[in-house]
């Protein structure tokens, strides 16, 4: 029995050694290392090309995957506390402690709650010309060509860089004004 006790225990150094390793192996990478990373550790891509920000992420999983990421009481403790945190901050729990699939194969993401149903024609005054966005299931179509995010068709109007809720003043009522 002992020394099933001591074979475990080399075990877990040995995994903890190996997370050491690719922990450390993570500062070395470049941006498109990390995406990449970032894509076997979640199962899915990412959008963000922050250096930093990858790594804390990856870092973050590859510890989670090893040691079995947050507790169910911890769990339980941020959705009790999730209500009262800013809209922004609110990570959907359920989708981010789904183990990575096999294959690498993508999640689907969740809807934005701000977005209206898809076949939902968004419509928006600016500068004298009045423009019309519709809503996909998968993005968003306008003047016959297809967008991933809105931002990208508030883009396409007004020529600058906007948040596309904020341009199409879209809240939480799935509203469209």
């Amino acid at each position: 029995m002992r020394s099933n006790h001591r074979e475990q225990d080399a075990t877990a150094r040995k995994e903890l050694g190996n997370v050491a390793e690719q922990l450390a192996e993570l500062a070395g990478m470049s941006t498109g290392e990390l995406r990449d990373r970032y894509l076997k550790v979640y199962g899915e891509p990412t959008q963000s090309r922050n250096r930093e920000y990858l790594r804390k992420k990856v870092a973050w999983q590859i510890q989670a995957l090893a040691e079995g990421g947050l507790s169910e009481l911890a769990l339980a403790r941020i959705e009790e506390l999730a209500p009262l945190a800013p809209l922004r901050w609110r990570p959907n729990l359920k989708e981010i402690q789904l183990p990575p699939a096999p294959g690498n194969a993508r999640y689907l993401k969740p809807r934005d709650p701000r977005l209206p149903p898809p076949g939902t024609t968004i419509r928006k005054d600016y500068r004298g010309e009045t423009y019309e966005v519709r809503v996909l299931a998968d993005g968003f179509e306008f003047r016959g060509e297809h967008f991933q995010s809105l931002s990208r068709v508030a883009r396409a109007i007004a020529g600058t860089p906007w948040s596309g809720f904020a341009f199409f003043n879209l809240v939480n009522d799935h509203e469209a004004r």
